[in-house]
């Protein structure tokens, strides 16, 4: 079976023992898969998805092939519950039954198992089936040693035959600057150094096998094979890279498995004579779309991807200003949701400036004053890439402003948003000369220094056109500070700052690293210039209101909670109507259940259908002041403070066709 170079329903040989592999069956069979996201399937081949990929794992588990042979044991090497569009919605909850279903025995924690913070984290791997493993970074509010999250540091897995299977968990430094919601104090140790200290231990127990899981960059675990190979550990499981290699280093096999469910490795162990070691022989399966789906777990997709649906109806939060996502603004001027959203993700990632291509926000309308909608968030941001951070210089940050407007008046997304930049251009000169008097922040451009720079994964590959903004291993210069692996969704950024805005219904697993992450946030946005609407009151008219039948249980219990009464009890909210209550959280009621909103999902957007048309027709579709900022008089809401993003003179167009 020779190994291909395209996707191949095919087993594909990655390794063997010299001379072939022996004709006895093997002593120990492995499964092992890495960084998985969707559930659905993609559209490229290898298609991946959850059902193909479950039918592999029926087949090594069960397959009359393997009859007489031990049970294999799956692991996995982090990274499930983010990032993706579905776990900007659920918060991760949805790849708990997938883990499960896999069979699962072991896993190591990944970065983005933590982008929902570290409660969540504990929540969720509290209803997996199986320990979660990070031996060498410890909370010291845990106590001496203890892993973050509560993590196990090893594991001791017992084969059908008896072999006993001693794992440990293991995750480079590099991946601790991407989280961003880490408790304070956190403790790195050095992995080949933890790993000295723990296997003895292992081995002392009876480990036949020493095998690591891993979530760290390749170089790091060929960087551990180097230092504990040799008969220390036998095999490296990794993970965080989103591609399938393998390597042979130091006596010890290096393997990661792909992602997103598009690869999956079966791993065949015999003992070498006289106890020496291990010989092993290694599959690489593709998941491609002519494997079937496996029914059980076709019909788990389809619950889950209805829930989902379901859960983009909630209120997520309330913007007391028009938020202008048309193409006609966003793709040719400075817009109140560029500046928003571009100076989110710069203090999300704390970097000196950001850019982000027009293209980016998809909504193509205006978003009136009101509730903006879960489903809101992911149709005007639906990108997988996720935000990225790079140090490029001053040189580099005038040559992509350049790019943005070089095609200018044309409506293309390379047009750039940008935070902490401003700029003149001149559109009666010709592209590639328009942009001058560049700012970052108060002070004018050094084209010599290098700046941290938040952008998104699509413009750090170069692609509309930001050639500046490659990254060094794509073939350009800018140095890659968070990378796409690291990086975390805007969708999900947009989602985590409207919790973190919420005054009822709050969350109950935010947590306090989360509340001090977008508690610096939303001062910094503050200090920019958007203004935000701490929560109203309720009115004596709306608090007259009657409350509809099966809301009005919820709202006797949040107007208990505006008056500092007693909070509602776990059987309380389990009752609420809110869709996530049975699920990953219990926030209650999401809006004021006294005051039902007006207008269907169709009325409303017939409502903006209509706005669109009225202002193509008077002429009003390039002014970005249409509407103004609601007074507090205008609106009541009080289960959230209100956003008012703001125009604030970024991007000035200059020039002698300018009046």
């Amino acid at each position: 079976m020779a190994r291909t170079e395209t996707p191949s329903a095919e087993e594909q040989l990655i390794c063997e023992p010299q001379g072939g592999a022996p004709s006895t069956p093997p002593d120990l069979r492995l499964l092992h898969y890495n960084d998985v996201y969707h559930v659905e399937a993609g559209s490229r081949e290898p298609v991946g998805g959850y059902a193909r990929f479950q039918s592999l794992v029926n087949y090594y588990r069960d397959d009359e092939r393997f009859k007489g042979q031990p049970s294999v044991l799956t692991f996995f090497s982090g990274d499930a519950f983010n990032p993706s569009i579905e776990s900007s919605i659920t918060k991760g909850s949805h790849m708990v039954p997938v883990l499960n279903n896999i069979g699962t025995d072991v896993s190591c924690v990944g970065n983005h198992d933590l982008d929902f913070g570290v409660r969540q984290y504990r929540y969720l791997t509290a209803k997996c089936k199986f320990p979660w493993l990070l031996a060498n970074v410890h909370d010291p509010a845990l106590g001496d040693g203890v892993p973050l999250g509560n993590a196990k540091k090893t594991v001791m897995l017992t084969a059908s035959n008896g072999i006993k299977v001693g794992v440990i968990g293991l995750a480079e430094r590099e991946w601790l600057d991407t989280i961003n919601s880490l408790p304070p104090d956190i403790v790195y140790k050095s992995a080949s150094q933890t790993a000295k200290e723990l296997i003895p231990g292992l081995k002392e127990q009876g480990a036949d096998i020493i095998v690591c899981v891993s979530h760290q960059r390749e170089p790091n675990d060929n960087k551990l094979a180097k230092q504990c190979g040799g008969g220390l550990i036998d095999i490296i499981l990794g993970g965080h890279d989103h591609y399938y290699s393998y390597s042979f280093i130091n006596g010890t096999q290096v393997l990661r498995s792909g992602s997103d469910f598009k690869q999956l490795s079966h791993i065949e162990a015999w003992r070498k004579p006289q106890g020496e070691g291990w010989d092993f022989r290694i599959i690489r399966r593709d998941v491609v779309s002519s494997i079937q789906q496996d029914p059980q777990a076709m019909a788990l997709v389809e619950e889950q991807t209805r829930e989902i649906r379901k859960r983009l109806d909630k209120p997520i939060g309330y913007t007391a200003a028009p938020l202008d996502a048309r193409f006609t603004t966003v793709r040719t001027k400075e817009s109140n949701i560029g500046n928003f959203v571009c100076d989110l993700m710069r203090y999300y990632y704390s970097a000196d400036c950001c850019i982000m291509a027009a293209g980016t926000i998809r909504g193509d309308q205006i978003y009136p004053p009101g509730v903006l909608k879960l489903k809101d968030i992911v149709n005007c941001f639906p990108f997988e890439d996720p935000v990225v951070v790079i140090k490029v210089t001053g040189k580099a940050i005038r040559e992509a402003l350049e790019n943005g407007v070089s095609n200018y008046p044309a409506l293309e997304g390379r047009f750039p948003q940008v935070s902490n930049i401003s700029f003149e251009t001149d559109y009666s000169k010709p592209p590639h000369s328009r942009v001058q008097n560049v700012r970052v922040g108060q002070d004018p451009i050094d084209e010599t220094r290098e700046y941290i720079l938040a952008t998104r994964g699509y413009m750090g590959r170069g692609k509309d056109g930001y050639t500046s903004l490659l990254i060094e291993e794509e073939g350009g210069v800018a140095k890659e500070l968070v990378s796409e692996e690291n990086g975390v969704l805007i969708s999900t950024i947009l989602r985590q700052y409207f919790m973190s805005l919420k005054v009822l219904g709050k969350w109950k697993r935010w947590g306090k690293s989360m509340d001090s992450k977008f508690l610096s946030i939303q001062t910094n946005l503050q200090k920019t210039g958007h203004a935000f609407h701490d929560a109203s009151p309720t009115s004596p008219i709306a608090s007259q209101t009657q409350s509809p039948p099966q809301s009005r249980r919820a709202a006797e219990t949040w107007n208990q909670r505006d008056q500092g009464l007693s909070k509602p009890t776990e059987s309380d909210s389990s009752s609420s109507e809110d869709p996530d209550a049975d699920e990953d959280e219990d926030d209650g009621p999401m809006y004021d259940n006294r005051i039902p909103i007006q207008f269907s999902d169709k009325q409303v957007e017939m409502i903006r259908r209509v706005m669109r048309k009225w202002w193509r027709l008077a002429g009003l579709k390039g002014n970005p002041n249409l509407c103004d900022e609601l007074g507090g008089a205008e609106f009541q809401v009080n289960w959230t403070k209100a956003i008012a993003p703001r125009l604030e003179g970024r991007i000035r167009e200059v020039g002698p066709d300018v009046f």
